[in-house]
């Protein structure tokens, strides 16, 4: 059985740093993308970041261009978003997500993920 388990979140003042981890067991993910959304209170959830099976390939939502880092560890099966100069806004729950099909573009569409994880809430306070 696949699992995204993400961890790492909690409470944190304005301009402070995070990092979430997203473990996936059940299968390797090494040649899959694999991305970050987030969800607000009353808002649809939204794209954050997205990295390619191959690494280098990587994209971000334009709120969190210069701030947040997607990255990978194909070791460990395990993604990261480490998230600096946090604001309010970026108050939500952050879900980590996989592509099943092998060798896919990284992708901002929430649609085209196939595994997901349980989320992890991520407060900042201003």
């Amino acid at each position: 059985q696949v699992q995204l388990v993400e961890s790492g979140g909690g409470l944190v003042q304005a301009g402070g740093s995070l990092r979430l981890s997203c473990a996936a067991s059940g299968r390797t993910f090494s040649k899959n993308a694999m991305g970050w959304f987030r969800q607000a209170p009353g808002k649809e959830r939204e794209f954050v970041a997205a990295i390619g099976w191959s690494g280098p390939s990587t994209y971000y939502a334009n709120s969190v261009k210069g701030r947040f880092t997607i990255s990978r560890d194909n070791a460990k099966n395990t993604v990261y978003l480490q998230m600096n100069s946090l604001k309010p806004e970026d108050t939500a729950v952050y879900y980590c997500a996989a592509r099943a099909g092998t060798f896919l573009p990284a992708s901002s569409r929430s649609y085209e993920y196939d595994y997901w994880g349980q989320g992890t809430q991520v407060t900042v306070s201003s």
